[in-house]
């Protein structure tokens, strides 16, 4: 049968396409994960992290563009683990350098892995609380703390089933999260004005 030929070569042809482009993408993805978790780790250091940053944008550029093709890709979920773990380092480095997150377009993602994103974010910016308060830093300690409730307001707009948008553990712990840094620094602000009220009667008492 001459069209059953046909059409089991042209659908091979294309699946072995598809099967090639996937295991690519499977190490692009793994590679994007890497080099996203090497740069959160210089920026909580306080290091510079522009070398990884810039690998990783090629990275991201480079994945993109192999999956132009086939979008179905990039639902998968190694490919869109991948794109959440690189937007996170953007809104990241966007919030330290800018005091907001950028656009899901800016960062050339789409609005599922975004909104995941934003979630792991509230957990990244409790970290940055939590050494501000280490240092006694209390106004950038609240300042986090501020973004952190921003971002929780926005992320429990969303009420979708699962299917479209699994963000329902995200808002879970992202709420979670919130109480224990509120409660932190709650602490952490009482007790300086503890301190310092203390400090002020014992210069009261020398002077005396």
């Amino acid at each position: 049968m001459k069209n059953l030929d046909a059409a089991i070569e042209k659908i091979e042809a294309e699946l072995d396409e598809k099967d090639h482009v996937r295991e690519i993408a499977l190490k692009s993805s793994r590679a994007v994960i890497r080099l996203s978790g090497s740069a959160l780790k210089n920026l909580h250091m306080g290091e510079s992290a522009e070398e990884k940053l810039s690998e990783l944008k090629d990275e991201v550029s480079r994945l993109s563009s192999l999956l132009g093709d086939h979008p179905d890709l990039v639902r998968t979920g190694y490919v869109e683990n991948a794109f959440q773990e690189y937007a996170e380092v953007g809104m990241v480095l966007s919030l330290l350098k800018k005091d907001d997150v950028p656009l899901p377009e800016e960062l050339g993602i789409g609005s599922v892995p975004y909104l995941l994103a934003l979630g792991d974010t509230v957990g990244e910016l409790r970290r940055f609380a939590l050494e501000e308060l280490r240092q006694g830093n209390m106004e950038k300690a609240s300042r986090y703390l501020d973004r952190m409730e921003d971002i929780y307001h926005g992320l429990i707009r969303f009420d979708y089933p699962e299917a479209i948008a699994a963000v329902k553990h995200k808002q879970d712990v992202a709420r979670s999260l919130l109480e224990k840094t509120r409660g932190d620094v709650a602490v952490a602000t009482n007790a300086r004005r503890l301190h310092d009220r203390l400090d002020d009667l014992m210069k009261q008492s020398d002077e005396g």
